[in-house]
């Protein structure tokens, strides 16, 4: 394309974006309700809010939300213990945006989602009368036309492209045959190719060489604005700067004047700890993951030193969580690297190891966990992970206790978003991980001991 053509098609877009930010009733800073993904928490916006914050959005107008089950069932129309069906997850958000709309007093809501946090939004604005209440709604990585869409596969699933909750969705609204639902502004973000669960392969889904008959445009909905951002993995379509830069562009019909996070002079911490459901009856089902309080666990915060992860001092707070969950709050300090550690009947005691924080956060969330029997031979088990995004060995600079190989992530594509090292030799020790000039370090603890260690990534 000539660098003329490309002029015409940016400023084109930029006007398309002006516009849908315009109008009567459109506020200077809306709220915005943040949609999870399957299985996650409402932490991985903690980012993405902090880049709002730093364009002037107040605080009290961003709200992440923690599905409680955040697992999608197996089949959609069978009951499955610690999972949420689509007509769960819908009403959970609907009452959430209710909430919001109260509080702020606000007519209407932006909806920001990743992956099934879509199908969500989605299922509301079409069905659940949340075409009234949201103004924007911007769809991050989401499988609009299924992870796989093959006649007589796990059609049950909502993730299906040919079953029968994909199909409504899809479902022509205008002679157009457009697939979403108005007055609502639409906006999709997709990857290029790097996208896991938009892959005309099976690779991601335990399938190789068989076709899903998904494409790499498998996010984008006709009768939206549909973008796509060279590279980025399935979460970095809605929690990497460049995400930010158009879901902000969307909503205003304006650049950010930087994607940059701006630091506050004392982070106030807080955040949610919880654990996983107890094994069901089969076997074979195992543990599962929810956003439910974790009363009783005990959370204890120390600063440590960047270099060797060693504690600097006694603990600098301490508290037994209540039924909230809440862990906070806590007042930090700028630059200071902190190890979090939780203590919970029935689970490992955890160290999670986290880089400085720049600013405050009510999303801090933590999970207790339990060592897995492959590991309990160990004499220590580090987790390195990154909850906002996947391991690309070819895309990213990355190393894991001084390897650049992370065992566990493939060497190519972005479909791993951890990885585990189980040291044979005692001792404790520091142990430190770096992804794309990001670094942590933590310490070993003794699996003997019932100790886990997680090294988690912000960026």
């Amino acid at each position: 394309m000539t660098s003329r053509r490309i002029a015409i098609a940016t400023l084109a877009s930029t006007l398309l974006l002006a516009a849908c930010a315009t109008g009567p009733e459109f506020e200077a800073h809306p709220p915005i309700v943040f949609v999870h993904g399957n299985g996650d928490t409402a932490a991985l916006w903690q980012t993405t809010v902090w880049r709002f914050e730093s364009q002037g959005w107040p605080r009290d107008r961003l709200h992440a939300i923690d599905l409680p089950y955040p697992l999608a069932r197996d089949d959609d129309s069978v009951a499955q213990p610690g999972r949420t069906s689509t007509a769960e997850h819908m009403a959970w958000l609907k009452s959430e945006v209710d909430k919001v709309l109260r509080t702020t007093g606000a007519r209407r809501v932006v909806l920001v989602g990743n992956s099934r946090g879509g199908y969500a939004i989605r299922n509301y604005i079409q069905n659940g009368g949340g075409e009234r209440r949201v103004s924007h709604a911007i769809l991050g990585g989401v499988p609009n036309h299924g992870v796989w869409a093959i006649k007589g596969f796990r059609e049950g699933n909502e993730f299906s492209g040919t079953g029968p909750f994909l199909t409504a969705l899809n479902a022509p609204k205008n002679a157009a045959g457009d697939e979403v639902t108005g007055p609502v502004q639409w906006l999709t973000i997709r990857s290029d190719s790097n996208d896991k669960f938009a892959q005309p392969d099976g690779v991601w889904i335990g399938a190789r060489g068989t076709p899903t008959r998904v494409g790499f445009d498998g996010p984008a909905l006709k009768g939206a604005s549909n973008t796509m951002i060279p590279r980025v993995d399935h979460r970095e379509t809605s929690f990497s700067p460049a995400a930010f830069e158009t879901t902000y562009r969307f909503i205003t019909g304006k650049a950010p004047q930087t994607v940059a996070i701006q630091p506050e002079a004392t982070p106030v911490l807080n955040g949610k700890v919880s654990g996983l459901g107890l094994r069901p009856a089969d076997p074979n089902s195992g543990n599962y993951a929810n956003n439910l309080p974790l009363p009783g666990a005990q959370v204890s915060v120390y600063a440590t030193d960047g270099a060797s992860g060693a504690r600097i001092g006694n603990a600098v707070h301490n508290k037994t969580v209540g039924a909230d969950g809440m862990w906070g709050p806590f007042n930090g300090q700028p630059g200071v690297q902190y190890e979090f550690v939780i203590s919970a009947p029935g689970y490992a005691t955890t160290h999670i190891y986290r880089s400085p924080f720049p600013r405050s956060s009510n999303i801090v969330n933590l999970r207790a966990d339990r060592l897995a029997e492959a590991d309990k031979s160990a004499k220590s088990s580090i987790t390195l992970t990154r909850p906002r995004g996947y391991f690309d060995a070819v895309r990213d600079k990355m190393r894991f206790d001084g390897k650049a190989a992370l065992p566990g992530v493939p060497p190519a594509g972005a479909g791993v978003s951890s990885s585990k090292i189980n040291l044979s030799q005692d001792g404790n020790r520091p142990i430190s991980a770096e992804f794309n000039g990001e670094k942590i370090t933590g310490r070993t603890w003794p699996v003997a001991d019932n100790h886990l260690v997680v090294l988690e990534l912000t960026y």
